[in-house]
């Protein structure tokens, strides 16, 4: 399994940007699909963002337009651009590696929206 460790969190304004990092271990990071998770308080973790191992991106519909989720295969890292964030977006946020039917997840990382 990949090793994954996210940076970046924080605290932000509404309105405000942040870029999560998440740098995996492992010399075939180019094969994996990588993605982004949240998990709000009393809530169910939920899909944020992927990127396939060819660059194709999905998003879920409450960030469309604001986040950006790319990669950097050379550095095995992935990054999540989060731009006019909003209170709603308040939670910790999960680095995702699969390939097939193994998966590996960060231990995650807080970001919080409030003024």
């Amino acid at each position: 399994q990949v090793q994954l460790v996210e940076s970046g969190g924080g605290l932000v304004q509404p309105g405000g940007s942040l870029r999560l990092s998440c740098a995996a271990s492992g010399s075939i990071f180019s094969m994996y699909v990588m993605g982004w998770y949240r998990q709000a308080p009393g809530k169910q973790r939920e899909l944020v963002a992927t990127i396939t191992n060819g660059g194709s991106t999905n998003y879920v519909d409450s960030v469309k337009g604001r986040f950006t989720i790319s990669r950097d295969n050379a550095k095995n890292t992935v990054y999540l651009q989060m731009n006019s964030l909003k209170p709603e977006d308040t939670a910790v946020y999960y680095c995702n590696a699969r390939l097939g039917l193994v998966a590996s997840w960060g231990q995650g990382t807080q970001v919080t929206v409030s003024s």
